[in-house]
């Protein structure tokens, strides 16, 4: 018996995890309030048939109340008559209906409290109802909340734990490396212009000085004398470093 009952436990627990599995909150709400509805439509039947049931006691205990007082009516008729033994038959008759009378009112003190009972659990369930379906709204609306942040999660786990964010780091590093060659190359050409441009604006001052010196050379050669109060001195190595300047501008 001991096998036997772990066998039919682990069964059940099986059976239990794969419904637990199974369900969708979604549906499972949805057809809850729909067996509530289903449920409310028969208690409201079942309350009608006990007020119909009501109603029609209620108007046989006044028919059984009426025609006890008819007899009794005619008791005392056939009394005046003189009529004893008829008298006695009619109150007979009248104890019969007053007794029927009796027992349908202590049965209608018994469906009034049965009616009341159902009206009020009628009550009960349709505020319940109404509750329900304002969760099941809300309900459904974090079911749904809950199943997309999931999806999201597992979405960005497959991300994080595939090769695809390495392949994304290996593309930006290729891309770094492409800009850093880009730039270097940039300035690299940018150096290239500078210096151009620097050699340009140096020649040109060199230039701006040879024709300074020119015209120097010029005045003095139009003078053929070197201002009063400045003898000439003869320097041999500045005579020849002038004779070179001059074969060089001559050359250009």
């Amino acid at each position: 018996m001991g096998l036997l009952d772990r066998i039919g436990r682990l069964i059940r627990a099986n059976l239990n995890s794969l419904v637990g599995q199974a369900e969708d909150p979604e549906k499972i709400l949805e057809q809850t309030v729909l067996d509530m509805q289903d449920d409310l439509i028969k208690l409201r039947q079942a309350v009608a048939q006990a007020i119909a049931t009501q109603k029609r006691t209620e108007r046989q205990a006044a028919q059984a109340e009426t025609t006890a007082q008819e007899w009794y009516r005619r008791a005392q008729l056939a009394l005046q008559k003189g009529e004893e033994t008829l008298a006695r038959e009619a109150l007979t008759r009248r104890t019969t209906y007053q007794q029927t009378a009796d027992t349908l009112k202590s049965q209608l003190e018994q469906q009034n409290g049965i009616v009341a009972q159902m009206k009020q659990n009628m009550t009960k369930l349709e505020g319940k109802l109404a509750e329900a379906k304002t969760k099941k709204d809300m309900y459904i609306a974090r079911a749904r909340s809950a199943k997309a942040s999931e999806k999201l999660n597992e979405m960005m786990g497959r991300v994080g734990t595939s090769g695809a964010m390495a392949a994304f780091e290996r593309m930006e590093e290729k891309v770094l490396q492409l800009e850093a060659r880009s730039e270097a190359i940039a300035e690299l050409s940018a150096d290239t212009v500078e210096q151009k441009f620097a050699a340009l604006e140096s020649g040109g001052d060199v230039e701006a000085e040879l024709a300074a010196m020119k015209a120097q050379l010029s005045g003095s050669s139009a003078q053929g004398s070197l201002p009063a109060g400045r003898p000439a001195k003869s320097n041999p190595g500045v005579d020849a470093e002038l004779e070179q300047l001059r074969a060089q501008l001559e050359e250009k």
